[in-house]
């Protein structure tokens, strides 16, 4: 019998995640903030939730009556996460998988890895609340700029058609990829790790956004060299191996 989760955060990534975890034999709670989506939820035979970690209040025993909590939240308040792990504490729930991002790698024009140093930031902050606490087991995720479906990278760049920065190089995932390696995270039960997760090829940004941005039929970019262009390589190296895992969508140019 599989395990009961719980998502919190069905937003793009999570109610995408909530169906394909049900299609495999999960039972899944999903939480949203939006009391309209709610009965969408339902449709979709997630059991619903409206939860707002905002405003501090006792999450619902039923939701946090599950195994696993995926937090798939875009929240960065720590304050709000230091009320939410106590819920948590107090709860059935031992495994967190936490959706991070690899913005906290700064851009040092170099390849980064797990073991890289990471920036100051309060996504950074908000990891070391849940890796630093022993009575949770947290894997963290991070993912590269999401896209798929309706998110489609030609849109990215605002209307002026200006790419900044256009001799970096882009990380990105597609969210198949992010839901097929969840997947694998609960499968093979990978916790207390962390895990970089980006494509395999990272193409120059002019590159990319010129020919997703053609796809749209938009105006030919225009490409701002103003100042020396920054980026980072991330590296998906040990995840590939630790889940022994092919991208579905390895090159982003032939996307």
């Amino acid at each position: 019998m599989k395990s009961k989760i719980s998502i919190l955060g069905c937003g793009w990534l999570g109610t995408a995640l909530a169906e394909e975890l049900i299609a495999c034999g999960y039972k899944v709670n999903g939480s949203s903030t939006s009391p309209e989506k709610i009965s969408k939820l339902a449709k979709m035979g997630i059991q619903p939730f409206l939860i707002d970690i905002t405003e501090h209040k006792a999450l619902p025993d039923k939701f946090l009556k599950a195994s696993i909590l995926v937090i798939a939240l875009p929240s960065q308040n720590s304050d709000d996460f230091n009320y939410l792990i106590k819920q948590i504490e107090k709860s059935s729930i031992q495994k967190i998988l936490f959706i991070s991002t690899t913005s906290v790698y700064a851009d040092t024009n170099e390849i980064v890895t797990e073991a890289s140093p990471i920036r100051t930031s309060t996504r950074a902050n908000l990891e070391l609340l849940f890796k630093d606490n022993p009575k949770l087991a947290t894997t963290i995720l991070r993912f590269g700029g999401l896209f798929g479906y309706d998110r489609k990278p030609g849109n990215f760049i605002r209307s002026d058609n200006k790419i900044n920065n256009p001799e970096g190089y882009i990380n990105f995932i597609h969210r198949d990829d992010c839901i097929a390696i969840i997947k694998l995270i609960l499968s093979k039960n990978i916790w207390n790790t962390l895990l970089n997760a980006c494509a395999d090829t990272h193409p120059k940004r002019k590159d990319f956004y010129k020919k997703e941005m053609a796809k749209l039929g938009r105006q030919q970019p225009v490409f701002d060299n103003a100042k020396q262009s920054i980026y980072k390589i991330v590296s998906s190296e040990k995840l590939k191996k630790l889940l022994n895992y092919t991208f579905k969508y390895a090159d982003l140019m032939q996307y």
